[in-house]
């Protein structure tokens, strides 16, 4: 995990990095996600702060909004913090911004900012994407049939994220 500066400045101790990345490939996977877009977004959202809170109250690694969890997810948790829950949560919220915007991947970026109509956001995460893209390279992975199989009944029929221009 040499090459993964930002993290590792962030996050010090190896074994917490690895659980992040193992979290963010689970969830991204779980949601129909790229996990390099995912890392994208909290790169820019949390810069890897697990207790980030921002002005307008968003909270932990993916700024989930309390609201958004109850309101698109139909989840109330009171622990954003959790890597778990935050990154469950903040991607199934980006999924579904994926599928109301029928696959328009810079118009679900800047949904999921608050900042529809504006490119300034979507700019961001596709410069983080090229960035992070290779941080996901270092992370084990476990190939399970079962388990990838459940991943794919699980994703959105209308879109497959693609890596950035």
């Amino acid at each position: 995990m040499a090459h993964n500066k930002a993290l590792s400045e962030r996050l010090h101790n190896g074994h917490l990095r690895h659980d992040l990345l193992q979290t963010i490939y689970y969830e991204a996977k779980r949601a129909g996600l790229e996990p390099d877009l995912v890392l994208a977004v909290i790169r820019v959202e949390s810069n890897f702060r697990k207790y980030a809170i921002s002005s307008a109250g968003a909270r932990g690694f993916m700024q989930v909004m309390p609201a958004w969890a109850n309101i698109i997810v139909g989840e109330t948790s009171s622990n954003l913090f959790n890597l778990r829950t935050n990154l469950r949560l903040g991607c199934a919220i980006l999924r579904s911004y994926l599928d109301q915007e029928r696959g328009n991947l810079h118009r679900a970026l800047a949904r999921y900012n608050g900042s529809l109509g504006k490119d300034d956001y979507p700019n961001l995460i596709y410069a983080a994407w090229r960035l992070t893209a290779a941080m996901l390279a270092t992370c084990p992975r476990k190939t399970n049939s079962t388990r990838d199989n459940k991943m794919k009944k699980i994703q959105s029929p209308y879109y497959h994220v693609k890596k950035p221009p």
